[in-house]
């Protein structure tokens, strides 16, 4: 599916600001990849002209990496973030580095920390996204509030909130008291921020490929968003720059193993929808988590690890072990020169849990 809009403008940006900016507030410059720009809440990195990679900085929880494209007239922005708050905080940063409007937002996928920042976005902003996508984030297959998934990652935080304020509390050195009261800040207002969640889907979809020209400059950018099968979900889409050569993978590829989540994954697909990716041209990769990175070896590890997890998980439940059982002793240790995490056998009880899912089907 193709988009050629003229009004899909996305303006340059402006050395001369951002360079007064940089000697007035302290915003720092990469000389590797280009400009960095730092606010209160987040930090965003220039790989090419108009192309940023965007990061929390700590004081707010995002949870998730974001990609902001500027063009000559309007915005693209890449991914909401956590919650409501997080996905201001977002916006509200834009300025430092651009003043041209944000007409689309895409959601690589509808996982919470990437999509929850939707609603916050002005209502002349179009929302694109996968089928799949929209139909769970509009509640086609329930209420993604009530998913496994969602109360993995945020049932424990009252806990941890209420366990760093006794911490703080406690601590009797000033500098370790510092921190852990802004730990506690951070995630007490996080804690705050779910309570306002809306899940709000994309308005726009597509299923396998939708290009966009992006008005700059020098002419126009195109803007794949593609969709190579099944992997993290089954709705995950990544954002392909051929000119600029850059891919944002979302969760389909993270360069943190903390962050390589299979709960809802399609981990015998995804290898494979893996090698789709390898087989763009591409000089960056931006990963839904993690830093950046350039080596596709980081790619064929991560293809090696789900093939592993899943051939390994289907012969231990062939010998009629039960998930608990398999993500306890499960050895994956072969893969630990790649992966520094894996100090000794077991994996995630989700992962196992999901591969069992995908047996039983």
């Amino acid at each position: 599916m193709t988009k050629n809009l003229s009004s899909f403008a996305f303006g340059k940006t402006i050395l001369i600001i951002v360079t007064l900016l940089s000697m007035f507030t302290g915003f720092a410059v990469s000389a590797q990849t280009g400009r960095v720009v730092e606010t209160d809440t987040h930090r965003f990195t220039e790989y090419a002209e108009g192309v940023w990679a965007v990061s929390g900085n700590g004081s707010i929880q995002t949870m998730s990496n974001a990609m902001v494209l500027v063009g000559e007239f309007d915005t693209l922005v890449v991914d909401s973030h956590v919650t409501p708050a997080a996905a201001r905080a977002m916006l509200a940063s834009l300025p430092a580095i651009t003043d041209k409007p944000v007409r689309y937002l895409v959601n690589t996928h509808y996982h919470f920390d990437h999509a929850h920042g939707n609603q916050v976005f002005p209502r002349e902003v179009e929302i694109i996204g996968h089928s799949f996508t929209r139909d769970k984030l509009s509640g086609e297959h329930g209420n993604v509030l009530d998913e496994a998934t969602f109360h993995a990652y945020t049932d424990g935080v009252p806990a941890t909130v209420a366990n760093l304020e006794k911490q703080a509390a406690a601590e009797t050195d000033p500098a370790r008291k510092a921190q852990l009261q802004e730990r506690y800040r951070v995630q007490r207002d996080y804690m705050e921020a779910l309570k306002e969640i809306a899940p709000t889907p994309p308005n726009i979809t597509l299923e396998t490929k939708m290009t966009l020209f992006q008005v700059v400059e020098r002419g126009s950018r195109e803007v794949q968003i593609l969709h190579l099968g099944l992997a993290h979900t089954a709705g995950d889409v990544v954002i392909y720059l051929p000119q600029e050569k850059i891919v944002f993978t979302g969760d389909m590829l993270v360069s943190s193993f903390g962050s390589l989540n299979m709960a809802d994954a399609f981990v015998n697909d995804w290898p494979a929808t893996l090698e789709a990716v390898k087989q763009l041209d591409f000089d960056w990769v931006l990963p839904g988590h993690g830093q950046p990175f350039q080596d596709r070896q980081m790619i064929n590890d991560m293809q090696s690890y789900l093939r592993d997890v899943w051939d390994k998980t289907v012969a231990l439940k062939a010998q009629g072990m039960s998930a608990e059982q398999v993500a306890e002793s499960i050895d994956l240790t072969n893969h630990a020169d790649a992966f520094p995490q894996i100090r000794g056998p077991g994996v995630n009880i989700r992962a196992v849990t999901r591969i069992y899912e995908l047996l039983n089907q």
